[in-house]
């Protein structure tokens, strides 16, 4: 009884690792087919790239002409737009000079875009950004953008030791 107990677990056995294997050539056979099928089957595209872009689309980079360059000045801070898209999204750049009275050593600074909130008549953080420098002066610029929530803003900077400087307000609408 034990010896055929053990032939047919031996024969099972032998019948699984036959039926993987055949499930294994298979499986590699249809692949090979899908992809073999897939690379002759791509239709020839019949316009060119540049030839399907819609008068939406706009390019990732702004060139010098595009955008407005505000001038960097020590204690002011000059906004100006570098580009917008489509959805209301404008990208804006803030600018101004730090002077650094002690040039040995670096100096820390913030940007914060604050949003006017006309419930609590307060203006709230909307984004941040961290830097810092060494040297006598710089002229320290970042780029935010705003989407699809119009409204009033204005940039601050603080650096090290010395007191915020805040834009003008502006307004941000679609």
């Amino acid at each position: 009884m034990a010896k055929t107990g053990s032939t047919i677990l031996a024969s099972g056995s032998a019948s699984a690792a036959k039926f993987f294997v055949a499930a294994l050539t298979f499986t590699a056979a249809y692949v090979g087919l899908s992809a073999y099928g897939t690379a002759d089957s791509a239709p020839t595209p019949t316009l060119t790239p540049t030839a399907s872009l819609t008068a939406q689309e706009l390019p990732v980079v702004a060139t010098a002409a595009q955008r407005s360059e505000p001038a960097a000045k020590a204690g002011r801070i000059a906004i100006g737009t570098q580009t917008s898209g489509p959805n209301c999204l404008k990208t804006f750049l803030a600018r101004s000079l730090i002077v650094n009275p002690a040039p040995k050593e670096t100096i820390s600074y913030n940007w914060r875009l604050a949003r006017w909130n006309p419930g609590t008549n307060t203006w709230k953080t909307y984004l941040v950004d961290y830097s810092g420098f060494a040297g006598d002066e710089h002229s320290a610029e970042w780029a935010y953008t705003i989407s699809k929530n119009p409204g009033w803003y204005r940039v601050e900077l603080k650096a090290e030791g010395r007191r915020t400087v805040k834009s003008d307000r502006f307004q941000v609408s679609c």
